[in-house]
């Protein structure tokens, strides 16, 4: 398998720095070998994707915000885990937050974007379990927030 970080490269992303929290807990959680890392949002060095799906954003900008959701949750492991892309063993499961209008109703296709990257980068070690649900707001403004609980 190429390598994932060439895989990310291929995507258009570089592995960024991750952002500071911006509450009281910590951006990743370890037991064993299980990683929790907390909700990421959608953003990249130019701040927060903000918006609402069904409002001011269709789901091909959802699933673009996802994706770069999807590459803050790979950042969190490698630079605060200390975990390189190819030790991880699979993402297990991702909880998918979407910034929604009351009748947008297509929060899975949104969070494709999320999956897509995972199983581009990592192959089969990026399939996993998922849910997601649409919400009023997310923090900061941002259009998607995605956690995940990773095994390394």
């Amino acid at each position: 398998m190429t390598d994932p970080i060439e895989k990310l490269r291929e995507y258009g992303y570089e592995l960024p720095s991750p952002k500071a929290p911006v509450a009281s807990y910590v951006p990743v959680s370890r037991s064993g070998n299980i990683l929790y890392i907390s909700g990421q949002l959608s953003s990249n060095e130019n701040g927060v994707v903000q918006g609402r799906l069904g409002e001011t954003m269709n789901v091909v900008q959802g699933g673009n915000a996802a994706e770069l959701a999807a590459v803050n949750i790979l950042s969190q492991i490698v630079h605060m885990a200390g975990v390189p892309l190819h030790e991880i063993k699979r993402i297990l499961k991702v909880t998918v937050l979407v910034a929604s209008a009351p009748d947008f109703t297509e929060q899975h296709l949104v969070a494709n974007g999320c999956s897509n990257l995972l199983v581009g980068v990592l192959g089969d070690k990026g399939k996993h379990a998922r849910a997601a649900f649409g919400v009023v707001s997310l923090p900061l403004g941002a259009a998607v927030e995605i956690e995940a609980v990773v095994e390394v």
